[in-house]
């Protein structure tokens, strides 16, 4: 059962997020259909990818059964008591929800917190573990184009996106220092609360969602909520979190060396890891579930920039996409589907009383 003290969940929109959808799926064909032609090339990239062996394949399967095997860590570091099947459950369905549903990401969050409920964790547990997965993969994405950017540097690549860097590198560190802030004591908690809402009163006579907005509550809640468990476990997070974008690079390069050949000359790990880690500023526009065609635009490029051909750039981005996304959703559904099919059929039955469910924040 939830408890009566946890954050009413926001409401779900389903005109918005249905417009939302159509945006994103026009936008995701624009990219393919025709930003992505003039990128790279869909005629060499058939060829490379006609030319992959069966080796290939099999070590490419290889590296996705140990992505997903890594994805459902996150939530067993984040929540005491979880074990590591629960923990896999409940991440592979929000991924399947979050990046297979228009607008997902909301339905996701609340899909986590009915999950984690129904597995007896409590509900201000079930929303911090929640927060504290999102936080901590909203940094790793942040940081990760500086260090890609100075792979590319030390790669010898073009330098031509090396704005990326000190703008991944501006917003993570604001993002750090006010989370410091934040969690360092109570006092500075309501201070930064304070002086949000100094720096929205401007704004309220003509944004209508911040008329009544009052930051302090949700911060120092926030705050009293992910102390205890941020102290106790931020180095399991991280690890969890880590383990994740690196076995998803490890996809990555297999699928670029694999489209190239393991018995010729390739790209570096290094140079590669550039492109791979600079693409994911993309996923700071949140316009596309999962940056689809944004980071694949930006990655193609990337690429071709350290020397790698269009063709190989653009057959070893398509298949990256298809290794890493079409198994997840398939694991994602059948999680939840495995859910619902037990515990989740109990947690709707219980029907928790409005205002028992976390915000998706």
């Amino acid at each position: 059962m939830t408890e009566p003290n946890a954050a009413p969940m926001a409401k779900l929109d389903k005109k918005k997020s249905i417009i939302l959808g159509i945006i994103g799926l026009v936008i995701i064909v624009i990219i393919f259909w025709k930003v992505i032609p003039q990128i790279g090339d869909y005629s060499a990239a058939a060829d490379a990818l006609a030319a992959m062996g069966p080796l290939a394949m099999v070590v490419i399967g290889i590296t996705v059964l140990i992505y997903l095997a890594v994805y459902g860590l996150p939530f067993m570091a984040a929540t005491p008591g979880l074990r590591y099947w629960k923990s896999q459950q409940v991440n592979q369905a929000a991924f399947a929800i979050s990046n297979g549903v228009p607008a997902g990401g909301a339905f996701g969050l609340a899909v986590q917190f009915a999950m984690l409920t129904s597995y007896k964790i409590a509900g201000t547990a079930a929303t911090a573990a929640i927060t504290a997965v999102g936080l901590w993969s909203m940094f790793v994405s942040l940081g990760l184009p500086v260090f890609g950017v100075a792979a590319l540097s030390l790669s010898g690549g073009d330098m031509d996106y090396s704005w990326v860097a000190p703008v991944g590198l501006a917003i993570l560190t604001a993002g750090i220092v006010l989370f410091i802030l934040i969690m360092r004591s109570p006092r500075l908690a309501l201070a930064v609360g304070n002086l949000c809402n100094k720096l929205v009163r401007p704004l309220r006579p003509r944004i209508k969602a911040l008329k009544d907005l009052d930051v302090v509550a949700p911060i120092t809640k926030f705050r009293s909520d992910m102390y205890d468990l941020l102290k106790r476990r931020w180095g399991q997070i991280t690890a969890a979190q880590l383990g994740v974008i690196m076995t998803q690079f490890l996809i990555f390069y297999v699928c670029l060396r694999g489209v190239q050949g393991w018995d010729k000359p390739g790209t570096s790990a290094l140079a590669a890891f550039g492109a791979f880690a600079t693409a994911q500023i993309m996923l700071m526009v949140p316009i596309t579930p999962g940056g689809l065609g944004t980071v694949d635009a930006l990655m193609i490029s990337l690429l071709q920039s350290m020397g790698v051909t269009a063709g190989d750039a653009t057959a070893a981005d398509l298949v990256w996409r298809a290794a890493s996304y079409v198994p997840q959703i398939i694991v994602g559904i059948v999680a939840l589907v495995a859910w619902f099919r037990t515990a989740g059929r109990t947690y709707a039955a219980a029907k928790p009383e409005e205002g028992s469910e976390p915000a998706t924040a």
